[in-house]
């Protein structure tokens, strides 16, 4: 341990520690190693993490800063902080109306092709203040963080214009600032075709390559590109014109891909050496070699389907055993899955692609870290790493898909501060 760092927070007589040291990332049976260390502590210097493991191999090896903050675990459970890598978080009006239509009999596609769907999202943003949508994106980025939460992937995608787009992601720019969620920010403006382009698409994307994607590149205001790749949104080949583009200017790909029905969108997503694909409910067997050979992870939206009611998930297991990288996001949006609770989303990833615990844990830490390229930079609890942490109410790791329906987070800690208490 250096010899110049003080602990400021030390975390003691933890009963189960869940380190997720080891292979990053999970792939296959590895998904099954958390990196358990049973009677644990945690020692942090100021963001970062100092030491962790067994309590004899921390406690009393540290020197303790000056009002070094000690907090007692009671035997409960620690995990490193959750990463959510596909969100949609700015958004003012709520679609509580179409879940109603679905449970009447309407289908997603029918709903959009009505007009509602993401482009009843995309009027409803224009027209609200970037004051409003602040407000709301702070009020669901605090439910998250109740969550266990720590990190998200944030896209825009409400606006589809080149200034609702920007205010989009200038929002997810200045809330990264001053909210302790770190978010990693996506421009998604190819989600949909808007209502003014309906009859001549080829503008849209015209639109779309030569003035917002070069925009957002040139101000810094996204990471990624993503793009819904799927049958009457994007087709194959209008999906690598965009994001070829976008490659070009700087931005990594991500795709939606898959979820409607099978088109290909997971082999595109492994040609183009996207860091993620995401839905893919429909994905066919050559796309799960394709990714696993491209090192493309599966994002896993388990909410979706089951907010859909569409009674089809992702073949989990299959992408497990043939070796993809797979992670599982809440897809946080106000029309096919309005939560933003990660640990619901371990539950449904138990019951309908019977994934134990431990790969769930695995798929919202280290792989879910790999899907928004921070590979071994966050989602495991190592010395020198951000001190990202989350204490549960739980004796057992096994008790957080087990549990259900409730808020089991005792507390978080974001760079070595308790900030949920």
């Amino acid at each position: 341990m250096p010899p110049d760092k003080k602990t400021t927070l030390l975390i003691r007589n933890v009963g189960q520690l869940v380190t997720m040291e080891g292979p990053v990332p999970r792939l296959g049976d590895q998904m099954k190693d958390i990196g358990l260390v049973e009677d644990g502590a945690v020692a942090v210097a100021g963001e970062e993490i100092l030491a962790v493991g067994k309590s004899d191999e921390v406690e009393g090896h540290v020197d303790l800063a000056e009002g070094c903050r000690v907090v007692d675990a009671h035997k409960s459970v620690i995990t490193p902080g959750l990463i959510d890598p596909h969100t949609h978080p700015v958004f003012s009006r709520t679609r509580e109306n179409e879940f109603e239509m679905r449970i009447l009999g309407k289908s997603y596609t029918e709903i959009a092709a009505s007009g509602g769907g993401i482009r009843a999202s995309v009027r409803d943003l224009r027209e609200t203040s970037r004051e409003q949508l602040v407000k709301k994106t702070t009020e669901r980025l605090n439910k998250m963080l109740s969550f266990g939460i720590t990190t998200i992937e944030a896209k825009s995608g409400y606006g589809l214009s080149t200034e609702s787009e920007i205010k989009s992601l200038e929002i997810i720019r200045d809330l990264n600032e001053a909210h302790v969620i770190d978010m990693v920010p996506t421009f998604l403006g190819a989600h949909e075709i808007p209502d003014e382009y309906r009859d001549k698409r080829r503008e849209y994307i015209d639109l779309l390559i030569n003035e917002m994607i070069p925009r957002v590149a040139s101000e810094k205001l996204a990471e990624f590109c993503d793009i819904f790749c799927e049958e009457g949104v994007f087709n194959i080949e209008e999906s690598r014109s965009i994001m070829s583009a976008a490659g070009k200017h700087g931005l990594k790909s991500k795709f939606h891909a898959d979820e409607l029905a099978s088109t290909g969108g997971a082999e595109l997503a492994a040609e183009m050496d996207a860091v993620s694909a995401d839905h893919l409910v429909f994905i066919s067997d050559d796309g799960i070699r394709a990714m696993a050979k491209a090192e493309t992870a599966a994002v896993l939206l388990p909410g979706t389907c089951f907010s859909l009611g569409s009674g089809r998930y992702a073949p989990a297991r299959k992408m497990i055993d043939s070796g993809v990288i797979v992670a599982l996001s809440t897809d946080c949006n106000p029309g096919s899955s309005f939560t933003e609770s990660l640990p619901l989303m371990v539950t449904l990833a138990a019951l309908h692609y019977k994934m134990t615990a431990a790969e769930s844990l695995s798929a919202v830490t280290v792989n879910a870290a790999c899907a928004i390229d921070r590979g071994r930079q966050i989602g495991l609890l190592a010395a020198g790493l951000p001190a990202d942490m989350v204490i549960w109410d739980m004796g057992d790791y096994r008790e957080l898909p087990y549990h259900y329906g409730v808020n089991l987070v005792r507390a978080v800690i974001k760079r070595g501060k308790v900030v949920i208490e």
